[in-house]
């Protein structure tokens, strides 16, 4: 089989306009304030487990701060937030900050005092709550100061109805076996699977064959063993 045009491309660059909103609605909207309305409040905490969408909201907020004009930066690791200079920022986000040592808490608090000073925004996400953080206590009382919302993963059966209304929105519908097998044998975290949705519908028309679970089938294997 040649290599087909269907190749899986990198998913939609992360936004508030594409995060899959679940019982997150109060969270998404104050962001959206956040990013919109100066002097709302500017600093919030989110703490979720890994691959709820956590980093997608941090990212998707400063996008749309970044479209605002904004001064943005994303700080994944110790070694990024020890570079960070809030003279250059206007707004800052800090992932995993469970993970932060030693040095990068203290970045991260005088980031958090700069950025207060001078009427900027930061969001932070980790883990677990504020208070039950590993760290030091002048960091977990400022990240408590702020907003505090817990992300909420979706459900596996929101996800197959979000699965099903974006394979709608392509103009195909996806059998209910398909979107399981979807969910058993790739990642589950809704980007990927929303990629491999794209996937499936460049494939189908490359192929001009209909939508099917066999189709996917195909589709997956192929992936996972290209042949040229």
């Amino acid at each position: 089989m040649k290599q087909l045009a269907f190749d899986f491309v990198a998913p939609a660059l992360p936004s508030l306009h594409n995060f899959i909103v679940g019982r997150n609605a109060e969270a998404v909207q104050r962001l959206k304030t956040l990013a919109h309305t100066p002097g709302e409040e500017r600093f919030v905490y989110l703490w979720a487990a890994p691959a709820s969408g956590r980093t997608h909201l941090l990212r998707g907020t400063l996008a749309l701060l970044a479209e605002r004009g904004a001064r943005v930066a994303y700080f994944a690791a110790d070694e990024d937030l020890l570079r960070a200079d809030a003279a250059l920022v206007d707004a800052a986000a800090v992932d995993d900050v469970d993970r932060l040592g030693g040095p990068a808490q203290i970045a991260l608090f005088g980031l958090y005092n700069a950025l207060r000073e001078k009427g900027g925004a930061l969001l932070a996400a980790g883990n677990a709550p504020a208070t039950r953080l590993p760290l030091r206590a002048d960091v977990v009382t400022r990240l408590a100061w702020g907003l505090v919302y817990e992300v909420h993963a979706l459900t596996d059966a929101e996800k197959a109805q979000a699965l099903a209304e974006h394979a709608a929105s392509l103009g195909f519908g996806l059998q209910p076996e398909a979107i399981q097998y979807l969910l058993i044998h790739t990642r589950r975290d809704m980007r990927t699977l929303i990629a491999t949705i794209e996937a499936l519908d460049r494939y189908s028309l490359e192929a001009k064959r209909p939508v099917t679970l066999s189709l996917l089938r195909e589709l997956l294997a192929f992936e996972r063993h290209p042949r040229i």
